[in-house]
Order: structure tokens, then sequence, then C-alpha cells
């Protein structure tokens, strides 16, 4: 059975999406996923982005920004600096970054697609510990390899899959989504698509449409009953956005800015337990890490004059992935028996038309 996705229920968003409304519209980005699902305790998994498939190792220009620090990202430092991403990139809980890191690194290894001699992955998290006992260090070395080599391209799963297995947003059942947007051939046809693993965001924020969807929603919310303004947002938010726009690194910074926008478009202002931190990358010039016999690259880049639209894509994308994560996840029950609801489908459609947001 089809899944429904936010589209699917009415919901307006705006602008146009790529074929498949996914980070995988960008040409070359597959996504892996291994979902770790045993026992009573066990509700976590690895999300795996490659930038340009598992076969190609050709680096790709990066930028990143901490909107809200309390979290990880490891490799971070070397895409400040450097402003390259050489390899795939994982997505995990809290405790499981040591493993997923150096699993990629022994795959790299094992499958000869090592940049160079040495490798500094990029790693996130964000924390599962309400339905997942964290502590249990549930994902191992197998887990990494088949989200590595399961990663496809077109459509893929959203919801309790991958790292966002085990994971909350606004106190309902959160974990991954995606979304893209398709621009115009007169804005440059350039495709731009975000990818979350949301665990984030208080039950009385969310906002869905413009509409307060929250405030409607208050009885199953398990920290704050809707209602407790002043309750501490301690989850997280990570976003990884591609795009085939040719970016250079500084500019990519400035497009991973813009995911902070989305997740203010659903509600959340970022809280000082929240680890939000943003990744964006461009598939395009893959000749740009090379450089000819003197260490000279030709590369193109898309003038400042003409980056709005992808700035306001990245905006947009991330919004609607985040959604989209939500529309898809299920109830869970999990460690020491917590149970986390999922969205309720009809309610919100019931909330969107009171506000004249979907039509009747």
């Amino acid at each position: 059975m089809k899944k429904v996705r936010a589209r699917g229920l009415g919901i307006p968003f705006e602008g146009s999406t790529g074929e498949f409304n996914a980070i995988t519209d960008v040409p070359g980005v597959t996504v892996g996923y291994s979902t770790v699902i045993h026992g009573v305790s066990a509700r976590t998994g690895v999300t795996v982005v490659h930038p340009r498939g598992a076969k190609d190792h050709t680096p790709v220009y990066a930028g990143v920004h901490s909107f809200n620090g309390n979290g990880e990202m490891t490799g971070a430092a070397w895409i400040e600096e450097g402003g390259l991403l050489e390899g795939p990139i994982g997505i995990t809980n809290t405790h499981s970054v040591g493993i997923v890191r150096d699993s990629i690194i022994a795959w790299q290894v094992k499958t000869d697609s090592l940049y160079q001699k040495w490798s500094c992955p990029v790693v996130a998290e964000t924390a599962d510990a309400w339905l997942n006992d964290m502590n249990g260090f549930h994902v191992n070395e197998e887990h990494v390899f088949q989200a590595l080599e399961s990663a496809k391209s077109g459509v893929i799963e959203e919801g309790n899959v991958g790292g966002g297995t085990g994971m909350l947003c606004y106190e309902f059942k959160g974990g991954t989504g995606t979304s893209s947007r398709k621009l115009p051939e007169k804005l440059g046809g350039w495709t731009v698509g975000a990818l979350v693993q949301s665990n984030f965001g208080r039950r009385y924020q969310l906002t869905v449409a413009g509409v307060p969807v929250g405030q409607y929603f208050k009885d199953s919310a398990p920290f704050t009953n809707g209602e407790n303004p002043f309750k501490q947002d301690d989850g997280s938010l990570i976003v990884i956005i591609a795009t085939d726009a040719p970016l250079l690194p500084h500019q990519l910074k400035r497009v991973a800015k813009r995911a902070a926008i989305g997740m203010a478009r659903t509600g959340s202002l970022g809280g000082n337990g929240s680890g939000d931190i943003f990744l964006a990358f461009s598939t395009a010039n893959p000749q740009a890490a090379h450089g000819d016999a003197m260490g000279l690259s030709t590369i193109q880049a898309l003038s400042n004059d003409h980056i709005d639209p992808i700035l306001s894509s990245t905006a947009y994308a991330t919004e609607e992935a985040i959604i989209n994560a939500m529309i898809a996840a299920k109830d869970m029950e999990g460690h020491q028996g917590v149970v986390i609801k999922s969205l309720p489908h009809d309610g919100l459609v019931d909330v969107l038309r009171k506000y004249n947001r979907i039509e009747q």
C-alpha cells in the first residue's frame, strides 16, 4: 500500500517539487537505511546519504551551519575549513555516532573508496532515548554496512526508518522525512532536496501550513500536555540539503542556514537543549577537488544575484520534509513501555479546514 504523504492529505506547500519530492531528485544522490527494532528496547537505526551514489567517491563542495549546537556532527570542522565533503553522510542516535563513524571508514577501506589515505566521515545524531535504550548500543557495523549498501535513488521511505526510527517531533512520533523543490528553467532549473531526522519541538508550537495545529492536540503530549510554553525544547533536528546548482562552500553555508527557516515554519524556535545542525552540498563541479598538474581547477559558480530561489527552496523543502516525517510516522511503543502516538491524519485535516487551508 502506498503511504500517504503531506501533499496527499491536501496540505498546501510553497513551490513545485521534483519527480519524487525527495532529496533523491538531485541527480546522483542516493539514500539507504538500516532500521533496528527488536525486543522491547531497541528502536533505532542508521541513515546514509551518498552525495554521488555509493560508487562515485568524488568529493562535493559543502557547507555546515549549527543553529543550536547541543548535538554532534563529526567531520564538520574539516568541511568548515576545507569546503569539501569527502564520502557518505551517516545519521543515527546520539550514543551510536562512534560506531557509525568507524564503520563508514571500515566500509571505505573494504570498498577501496577512500578519497585519500585518511577519512573524517560526517556522522550526525539526534537522541532517541525515550523510545530506544541508547545505552544498549544496538547499532553495530552490520547495520551501517546495510545502510551504505542499500542506498538507492527514486522513492525512499519516511517515518519510522533508519536513524529516525525512535525519534519524536512536536511530541508526536517523528523520524525521517524528505522533500524537494524544482526551479523553473528561467530560474536555472536547479533542484534542491532536503532530508531530515526530526526529533524536536513542543506540542503547543506545532504549525502546519500556517495553522497553530498543536493547540488542538493537547491530550497525548507526553511532556507538556500541550500547554507549557516554557518547557525546554531538548530535542534535535538534522537537515541534509542537496542541490545540483553550482555553489561554492561559502554559498552552501548560506544555504544550510536557511534550513532554520524551514524549521521555524513548522513552529519551533529552537531550544537550549536542541541540537539543530544543518549541512548543504552541491553535486556540481566534480573536478573541484582535483585540479590540473598545477593544482588549478576550472569551476562554475552561481552568482549571488541568482541565489535567492535556492535559499527559499531550501526553507520550503525543509518545512515539508519535517511534516512528511510526521505524516509517515506510526505509533510506537518502546523502551520501558513508553508509547508515542503519531499525528492523526483525520484530525489534522479537520483543523486545517477550520482555517480554510484545505478545500472543503
